[in-house]
């Protein structure tokens, strides 16, 4: 398990202290995250790549020449927030626009997609793309569903050397597209991973078995396997990986036999012997091979097989050298050009002048920033369970998420309030500090709904009830427009729409809160369509969803402490 920490709510913090401090010849710190030391070389494209923390070397370990010019750092197996995608593509870009690139998690391609939409507007191009190589997460006909695990590596490694080598933004992002195009990774696990703080691991595998298909954010495996031998799993990865061989393609690969953080390197050696020869026995010819750690999940015990299939051109950019606090190949010459200094690691952020609200809006705008407090103090008590049943079918970061969104939530209300905002305003910061700070899926989606209520509210008439349910109609229509979500495919919509239908036909505050709980619980009963829980539905079946779980909960909490601040209907 993991055991060294001070405070687990501040693990990435901390970590990341000390990784600067042990590397600080090859990057530096920014808000959101990490870029090289050196100032990104005018005219090359930034490639700045990202997720969850949790996977070291995975994601600012490879930051360095050769490979990424910056990483975004989010909370453990947690998407970084789109604020600090931008902070970081800033503080890389070097003239010639910056690709951002992770796995393919809603977290991340949420945050992410707004991050390019802001850089855009900015006056900076950018681009997204998502890696995904997990053969077990869904079927070959469903490959824009798959996740991306450790053939991020691949991926990140050739469209950094593609920079490198001075591609242009479409250059660089076509051979992203290629990689991925040509990269199929098989994962299986033999013991679940501990969040730090944590008493217990996120899953548990039974002894004389093996989970395949696992993912890297503590999702257990799809299916269970009787533990095999060495060499019977890397019969079981070659054959299940080389089944994908894509159309057209040649007998040069590039493979990594990647540990997931428990796993000996000498097991790994191991199993790669019978890898190897099966491999060679197929005939194919493999390019430099990587055995050990590259994408891990915390002390997951575990591993996978990732194999590329080559072309001239991402052999190229597979053997590129690179030079990086966690991987090095060949000799990387590259031209000094001197440390950045404090003033370019700064933000800049768009700070905007505050706007005071009349004397009944600000009114409305305190007691908001009231609720805020309990539903927050309400996250807090309920870490522990929201995580347990996050954890059924999917990482088990959702209480804690939750905890850090309302806790920053609640502090960006009473600036707001300070400053003399109403309930617009309250809400619309509280939305933007929600989804800066916590990231993650529900941090956006949750940063979405609270900007989308603030903004339908305004911050000059008192909101009536039909005010406030038309605010929760807006937040509705943000949410299934970002999350690419609807009702049915158990999500906190499935709460949300009962919520919202109640208080349409008439109902009590209370009675529509009551409504949305009692659909949370319903949950149970759907199989999940989006999201990390997908993989595992039949996991996931007599389960609630956390989401609707969780915002089930806040509901019932601000009803409550309306009710007792004396503004119910």
């Amino acid at each position: 398990m993991t055991r060294l920490y001070n405070d687990p709510a501040s693990f990435t913090e901390d970590m990341l202290s000390g990784f600067l401090d042990a590397n600080a010849g090859y990057a530096v710190g920014v808000p959101g995250g990490v870029v090289r030391a050196a100032p990104t070389r005018p005219g090359k494209v930034a490639v700045v790549v990202g997720g969850g923390s949790g996977h070291y070397p995975a994601f600012c370990g490879v930051v360095g020449p050769g490979f990424a010019d910056g990483a975004v750092v989010g909370n453990i197996f947690t998407s970084p927030s789109a604020a600090a995608a931008v902070s970081v593509a800033r503080a890389a870009e070097g003239g010639a626009g910056v690709l951002l690139t992770t796995g393919n998690y809603a977290g991340d391609v949420m945050n992410f997609g707004l991050a390019v939409e802001q850089l855009k507007a900015d006056g900076i191009p950018a681009r997204y793309f998502a890696v995904t190589d997990d053969i077990a997460s869904a079927p070959v006909e469903e490959t824009a569903k798959r996740r991306g695990i450790a053939g991020d590596f691949t991926v990140f490694k050739c469209a950094s050397a593609a920079a490198e080598a001075g591609y242009d933004l479409d250059g660089v992002v076509r051979v992203a597209a290629l990689a991925n195009e040509n990269t199929r990774t098989l994962g299986v696990a033999f013991g679940g991973c501990t969040l730090p703080g944590a008493a217990a691991p996120l899953f548990t595998v039974e002894k004389g078995t093996m989970g395949l298909g696992l993912g890297i954010h503590g999702e257990p495996g799809v299916a269970s396997h009787d533990m095999p031998t060495a060499s019977e799993l890397a019969e079981l990865l070659v054959s299940g990986v080389l089944k994908e061989k894509p159309a057209g393609a040649g007998a040069r690969i590039a493979v990594i036999l990647n540990g997931l953080g428990r796993t000996k390197y000498e097991e790994l050696f191991v199993v790669w012997a019978t890898a190897a020869s099966l491999l060679r026995a197929a005939d194919y010819s493999v390019i430099q091979p990587e055995v050990g750690e590259l994408v891990t999940s915390l002390d997951m015990a575990g591993c996978s097989l990732t194999v590329m299939w080559l072309d001239d051109e991402l052999e190229r950019f597979w053997t590129a050298p690179a030079d990086t606090p966690a991987y090095r190949r060949g000799s990387f010459i590259d031209t000094p050009r001197g440390r950045r200094s404090t003033a370019d690691n700064a933000d800049p952020g768009h700070p905007g002048d505050p706007v005071i609200a009349g004397e009944a809006a600000r009114r409305c705008g305190a007691a908001i920033a009231t609720a805020m407090h309990a539903v927050s103090a309400k996250m807090l008590a309920e870490e522990e369970e929201l995580g347990r049943i996050d954890a059924i079918a999917g990482d088990g970061d959702h209480g804690r998420g939750m905890v850090r969104g309302t806790a920053a939530a609640s502090a960006a209300a009473d600036a707001a309030v300070a400053r003399g905002a109403g309930h617009g305003g309250v809400l619309e910061a509280a939305g933007d500090a929600w989804a800066a700070q916590a990231g993650g899926t529900s941090g956006v989606l949750w940063g979405a709904a609270l900007t989308a209520m603030g903004s339908r509210l305004g911050d000059t008439d008192i909101p009536t009830d039909t005010d406030i349910v038309a605010a929760l109609r807006a937040a509705f229509d943000a949410l299934t427009r970002l999350g690419n979500a609807q009702p049915g495919d158990k999500t906190m919509l499935d709460a949300l729409l009962p919520l919202i239908e109640a208080a349409e036909r008439g109902e009590s505050w209370p009675g529509a809160a009551a409504a949305a709980q009692s659909a949370a619980e319903a949950t149970a009963a759907l199989r999940p369509k989006v999201g990390r829980a997908r993989p595992l539905a039949e996991r996931s079946l007599g389960s609630p969803d956390a989401g609707a779980i969780s915002l089930a909960m806040c509901a019932r909490t601000v009803v409550d402490t309306f009710i007792t601040e004396g503004a119910h209907r």
